[in-house]
């Protein structure tokens, strides 16, 4: 299993409406991608960090995740959402340790 992870910080006034918008459409349409499972979105609470928020999911092996990354649902919201309202993000894949 792979629970790939993004932390970001939208471009978006917190609370305004393109940032719920961006927070609702987003995992909506990632959801519905197959083989994302476990999708999840966070507010990140802790001062040590100023990423604002996080989407993961996990794929059951880098097949699964290879075709999400490659699906044109995923590649449409990088390029039509991601990439404009995105200020800065980290990205992490895990795979579980031994």
């Amino acid at each position: 299993m792979i629970r790939h992870t993004v932390a970001f910080t939208l471009v978006h006034a917190p609370g305004s409406p393109e940032e719920q918008d961006f927070l609702t459409r987003g995992p909506e349409l990632l959801r519905a991608i197959p083989g994302v499972t476990d999708f999840t979105v966070s507010r990140q609470v802790s001062p040590k960090s100023d990423f604002r928020f996080q989407f993961a999911m996990s794929f059951a092996d880098e097949e699964a995740y290879a075709a999400y990354d490659a699906h044109p649902d995923h590649r449409g919201f990088v390029a039509e959402r991601w990439q404009s309202e995105v200020a800065r993000f980290e990205e992490l894949d895990f795979v579980a340790y031994p």
